[in-house]
């Protein structure tokens, strides 16, 4: 017991000799904070993207500006198209069957906005869209295209062509017609493609078959003014 006590006495004896030895001595100085200055380059600072370089250029100005214009000869459409040619975030989803819940579907994909642009001839009426979105949180666009070529795939009798130029653009052919009691049958087409955070959307309604080379043309023509 003797030598235990002895021990521990050592060791508080020790360790207090330790604190008093280091409080006596100078302080040991830390490394600066600050890194050295570097030296800036000297020069003119580049030039900015042009638009043909930087996509963003294009599509954060006038958004209708990138639509495809109305052809000679055409009329104004029949049906309601947005507002000076845009679309707000209600109106864009009243086009689908569950507008209530694709409104807030839209809401969290961070919609930003949507032009619009349509026309009516002799056979056919156009629609044409660019919807844009936030895309701070994720490949809001490209979901929007998959899921408008998810329902255009679901249709019966639908033959559907990828858009040159697009990567996952795709053009769809309905040849069985939506026919109603008392109404003439309606043909269909549409195409689905997608450029950085704008969605493109085209639809194509006539009293008789939609040919391919028309909603082809209408989707290249578009996606090359992206």
């Amino acid at each position: 017991m003797l030598i235990a006590a002895a021990a521990v006495l050592g060791v508080v004896a020790g360790t207090c000799t330790g604190y008093l030895v280091q409080a006596d001595r100078e302080p040991t100085k830390l490394p600066p904070l600050s890194q050295p200055v570097l030296a800036q380059s000297k020069g003119e600072a580049p030039e900015p993207l042009s638009a043909d370089r930087d996509r963003r250029v294009k599509t954060e100005g006038d958004l209708r500006e990138l639509l495809l214009k109305k052809p000679r000869g055409t009329q104004e459409p029949d049906w309601p198209l947005g507002e000076d040619g845009w679309m707000d975030l209600a109106e864009y989803a009243g086009y689908y069957e569950e507008s209530g819940s694709m409104f807030g579907q839209l809401a969290m994909d961070q919609f930003r906005r949507a032009a619009v642009v349509g026309w009516l001839d002799d056979d056919y009426s156009v629609e044409i869209r660019l919807v844009q979105f936030r895309q701070e949180e994720g490949l809001a666009a490209a979901g929007n295209v998959e899921n408008g070529q998810h329902w255009a795939d679901d249709a019966e009798d639908t033959d559907s062509w990828a858009v040159p130029g697009t990567g996952e653009g795709r053009a769809y052919v309905h040849h069985s017609p939506d026919a109603e009691p008392g109404y003439e049958p309606l043909y269909s087409a549409e195409a689905h493609a997608w450029r950085g955070d704008v969605a493109m959307e085209i639809w194509v309604y006539g009293s008789k078959p939609v040919p391919k080379k028309m909603i082809m043309d209408l989707a290249e023509r578009q996606m090359e003014r992206l």
